[in-house]
């Protein structure tokens, strides 16, 4: 069986203050689903391999670019963000790929929503309430969000650790 490192991934300090435990968690979750993504094709990418759903490793790092957006952009900054890959018409557009999708994209669009997330938080305290406010119509703290997103990281990498499985029998952490 192969296993999978990344010795560039970083993991999050035992004793850090909250806001850096947070931040480090919520890293090395990102980190975690483009480990699970490296050195596959764009064939492999897109494969749903645990029947019968239809998502692959292309789908949830299209569907983690759109939680990225959601929470941070929208709720967070009030930032008026078009939804990339879902509409009212197909929730899970993210997971429903086209011949025209690819990794390079996705891949591209993630980078960029993660990168734009860590600027909104980097100057907002952890009590620090959302400017925007979530479909529920509900307010939520920058704390909130981080503790969300590390759940959210961390149950899709439990999904991307089977289908990396499925698809060419890699497991790692």
């Amino acid at each position: 069986m192969i296993t999978m490192t990344n010795p560039e991934r970083i993991h999050p300090s035992t004793t850090a203050g909250e806001r850096e435990m947070l931040e480090s968690w919520l890293e090395f979750h990102r980190e975690t689903l483009a480990l699970k993504c490296a050195g596959l094709s764009e064939e492999q990418l897109r494969k749903t391999a645990v029947e019968p759903s239809d998502m692959s490793l292309l789908g949830l790092v299209r569907h983690l670019t759109e939680v990225e957006q959601g929470w941070f952009h929208q709720v967070l900054a009030a930032e008026d963000v078009p939804r990339l890959y879902t509409s009212d018409e197909n929730p899970d557009g993210d997971f429903h790929l086209t011949d025209q999708d690819t990794w390079a994209q996705a891949h591209t669009a993630w980078r960029e929503a993660v990168g734009r997330s860590r600027e909104l938080a980097a100057t907002r305290s952890l009590d620090d309430l959302g400017e925007g406010r979530h479909r529920s119509g509900r307010t939520y703290s920058l704390r909130w969000i981080y503790v969300h997103m590390i759940e959210e990281y961390a149950r899709h990498n439990g999904h991307a650790d089977l289908l990396r499985q499925r698809i060419d029998g890699a497991t790692g952490e």
